[in-house]
């Protein structure tokens, strides 16, 4: 969580609050003139017409009237043919494709254009081959805006091919890898033509290949080998490279190597190959890889048991204890008293998410720190406070018209429900009703046409390809709604539609009633839990249940893997579902909403979030940045997709943004956003930034809220998902530390 001041008293008070139904509701607003004279996108229904006269005694009643028919329950938006999506028939195996398939994974790359690009698998980097696979243990590369691995195919692996296979697998069709299984914590890729099986599970410090049918395997590097041995037995042999790298390679019977310069080769071998690379720790750590290579993970899956508690659980293979590597965040919550686990403080491997330190035991349990997800402010509002954040109000409720918004991009139309919204909760929590009726009607005009399929400019429809919703506009060109066609960042634009719909239900529980079935759609999108293959989504979208945040990035191709910018927007993309089961009383979506949003939180603060000395990242990039631009899989980097790192103003705001309640959990650290601040102040003498500006006043307000509402009054403009009626409400919700009792 950092070295700052910190609220955990206060966050702790409200944690059991999510998991009960709230029994008050504000007063009934009286209904005010209507903000715009100009029609609303979906009009309210005409009244009803006038009951007909009675019949005659002797005719038959007329027949009730028609109801139009009900939403299915789970509703699937209408389907479309994309022309922008990959075939997945190209890498998924067969008996994979009738089900939905993974699109922001951590393997996502072996499934797109040739599946040749690397992806890190902790603590390796992997790159598929036609006929082989390559392995890095790689060495890192930092400079002051960036830091990355460099991959080097420091091993790869293949089998000698024979005549008749050869002539089996000489198309590259039949050459190219197919994954044939995946999980939470792992991928498996079978080469047919090389009959080699690569089990990759993240965390292994052992690649594991199944080879079959009496293969004779190849192992060959870039480098010059420089000594090759073996045990007594056959069963362990020690490569010693030119780069001052040493490999040890396991096998589960006895085999025999000869080497040339740089390639290894056996003898007809089945079996299973186990490879690691030593890492420094001397005879320690190669004693460590010896006793524990007997026992290897065929799969991992990653169980929500509890709020606030994950469960890993590897399926085994061999005998004996499995070994793993956890990276910082896990090391912080896992529960050793929960599971019989050994961590070994000594066994790390270093990269670039922090040392991975060895951990013994063949189900892990991870507690988060529990967090309050609330409808209003966690400190509250002191009463003469309402009238400045009421004036305010006001003037930006009277702004609301349907009619005027410009943009048919999810994201953006998304951002200004969501703006809407916020504005409702604000009027409940300073006591002002009389504002709601409009609000409660320019959510009903904006977020029905989306969830009506009647948005003439763009829509959500369901692609059946690899299962999900996207967009009418980047269902044909997918640079349109910022990629969303190719499952880019679908849980920032839905997030912002769950946040709208939410507040709705909760002040209209009749029309939440009416469109459950299209909330729960587009909830399901990204937070699917289950594994069923007639589901219409795949299994948490965009979640990553080993390093524990979001990834953005779709089906694209990238060098350096996933990646993710907004870590604030992912943040509450769990948290406005949380919100949704509140205003459902579904006990269950709050509960998992809150829990995948507390780990997005620490895996914010312990990834993007830099602080002062930390030595987590090298020295220069630490002392030039305070927060990460876009952190990539295999890459950190201080600038963004939309602005170049200079933008101080841009990096801090799109970690903040929207300024919500849960902002206060995830800058719960005082010290570093005084940090943060400091770092981000001289970029705001430039032009045109005053959106920007909002963001970091409202920081700043965290630890000087009284100087800074006359910065905040003094803003022009703000950003199209903000207010001055929701920094105001942020300003004057920071409270007194002492009257809190939330000082240190």
């Amino acid at each position: 969580m950092g070295k700052g001041k910190k609220f955990p008293r206060c966050v702790e008070a409200f944690v059991t609050k999510p998991f009960r139904k709230r029994r008050r509701r504000p007063p009934p607003p009286t209904a005010p003139p209507s903000p715009s004279p100009s029609p609303s996108p979906s009009p309210p229904p005409p009244p009803p017409a006038a009951p007909p006269p009675s019949p005659p005694p002797l005719s038959p009643p007329p027949p009730p009237p028609v109801s139009p028919p009900k939403p299915k329950f789970p509703f699937v938006f209408p389907r479309v043919e994309s022309t922008v999506l990959p075939d997945p028939s190209r890498f998924f195996s067969p008996s994979l494709l009738s089900a939905p398939l993974p699109t922001n994974s951590f393997f996502q790359n072996f499934a797109l254009n040739n599946g040749d690009q690397a992806e890190y698998i902790h603590p390796y980097l992997v790159k598929p081959s036609p006929f082989s696979l390559s392995v890095s243990f790689p060495y890192r590369f930092a400079t002051s805006a960036f830091l990355y691995q460099v991959f080097i195919a420091d091993l790869t692996i293949s089998a000698a091919v024979s005549g008749e296979d050869a002539a089996l697998g000489s198309s590259l069709e039949a050459s190219r890898h197919v994954i044939s299984s995946y999980c939470d914590l792992g991928v498996t890729l079978d080469f047919a033509a090389s009959k080699l099986r690569f089990v990759l599970v993240r965390g292994s410090p052992y690649l594991t290949c199944l080879v079959n049918r009496g293969t004779e395997v190849a192992i060959s590097t870039i480098h010059a080998i420089l000594s090759l041995s073996s045990n007594i037995n056959r069963t362990k042999h020690t490569v010693k490279l030119n780069n001052n790298q040493t490999w040890l390679v396991y096998t589960s019977s006895p085999i025999s190597f000869s080497h040339s310069l740089n390639s290894i080769a056996s003898g007809r071998f089945s079996g299973v190959i186990r490879i690691a690379c030593l890492p420094n720790g001397g005879r320690f750590s190669e004693e460590v890889l010896d006793r524990f290579s007997p026992s290897y993970a065929l799969s991992g899956d990653a169980v929500l048991t509890r709020p606030f508690c994950l469960e890993y659980k590897w399926e085994k293979r061999g005998w004996g204890d499995l070994l793993m590597l956890a990276h910082p965040l896990h090391v912080r919550l896992l529960s050793r008293e929960d599971c019989g686990v050994t961590v070994l403080e000594d066994f790390t491997y270093r990269s670039i998410d922090g040392d991975l330190v060895g951990v013994v035991g063949d189900s892990w349990v991870l507690r988060s720190d529990p967090i309050s997800v609330t409808w209003h402010s966690i400190r509250g509002i002191k009463e003469e406070s309402y009238d400045d954040i009421i004036n305010a109000l006001r003037s930006d409720v009277v702004s609301l018209n349907p009619a005027a918004i410009t943009t048919a991009s999810s994201y953006f139309y998304g951002k200004l429900i969501a703006r809407a919204a916020r504005l409702a909760l604000i009027a409940e929590e300073v006591c002002y009703p009389e504002v709601i009726p409009a609000i409660r009607k320019y959510l009903k005009s904006t977020i029905e046409p989306w969830l009506d399929g009647t948005f003439g400019a763009n829509g959500f429809l369901y692609d059946a390809k690899w299962g999900g919703i996207i967009t009418k506009l980047g269902s044909t060109y997918p640079g349109e709604d910022f990629g969303c066609g190719v499952y880019n960042d679908h849980h920032y634009h839905l997030g912002y539609f769950l946040y709208g719909i939410a507040v709705l239900t909760k002040i209209d529980p009749a029309w939440g009633r009416k469109y459950r079935p299209q909330a729960y759609s587009l909830m399901a999108d990204f937070m699917n839990l289950g594994r069923r293959t007639n589901s219409n989504y795949p299994r948490l979208r965009c979640f990553d249940l080993y390093k524990l945040h979001s990834w953005a990035g779709g089906l694209t191709e990238f060098a350096d893997g996933r990646n993710q910018e907004s870590t604030s927007e992912a943040v509450n993309a769990y948290y406005s579902a949380a919100l949704m089961g509140l205003a459902y009383g579904d006990t269950h979506l709050v509960a998992v909403g809150s829990t995948l949003a507390a780990m997005e939180i620490q895996a914010a603060q312990t990834w993007w979030h830099v602080r002062e000395g930390d030595n987590l990242y090298e020295e220069d990039f630490t002392r030039e940045n305070r927060v990460m631009g876009v952190l990539w899989a295999n890459k950190r980097d201080s600038g963004l997709w939309f602005a170049g790192a200079e933008r101080r103003d841009c990096r801090l705001g799109i970690q903040v943004l929207p300024l919500l309640p849960i902002t206060e959990v995830l800058f719960s650290d005082i010290q570093f956003v005084k940090q943060l601040v400091d770092w981000t102040y001289p970029a705001l003498n430039g032009d045109g930034i005053e959106g920007w500006k909002g963001f970091v006043y409202a920081l700043e307000g965290i630890f000087d809220h009284g100087s800074v509402l006359e910065k905040v009054r003094s803003l022009s403009g703000f950003d199209d998902g903000n207010s001055l009626s929701n920094l105001l409400w942020w300003i004057h919700s920071r409270g007194d530390e002492e009257e809190t009792g939330c000082s240190d």
